[in-house]
């Protein structure tokens, strides 16, 4: 059964900063995209940034230049970066991964509350 156990959300005042981390229990991690994904009240699940086995990265409009996706791939651990965090950046944030061979996971989510 892989899990991917999300950490390092929490309340944050506008301008900090927060790191997010995200373990990977399977196999495969190194040859999978993994992304990072948010959703807010009323809102759709909304890709944030997303990072390629070979270490390409993809990232939302609303988040370059703040947002940081990096994966560590002896740990199988990915990880995001956010600075200059905005009120409209509170969400739950979801961890993802694509293997190779088509199955895709899902984290449990972990909040993100930036206050103004």
């Amino acid at each position: 059964q892989v899990r991917l156990v999300e950490s390092g959300g929490g309340l944050v005042q506008a301008g900090g900063s927060l790191r997010l981390s995200c373990a990977d229990s399977g196999r495969f991690f190194s040859s999978s995209v993994m992304g990072w994904y948010r959703q807010a009240p009323g809102k759709q699940r909304e890709l944030v940034a997303s990072i390629t086995s070979s270490g390409s990265t993809n990232y939302a409009d609303s988040v370059k230049g703040r947002f940081t996706i990096t994966r560590d791939n002896p740990k199988n651990m990915v990880y995001l970066q956010m600075n200059s965090l905005k009120s409209e950046d509170t969400a739950v944030y979801y961890c993802k991964a694509d293997r190779l061979y088509g199955a895709v996971y899902w984290g449990q989510g972990t909040q993100v509350t930036v206050s103004s």
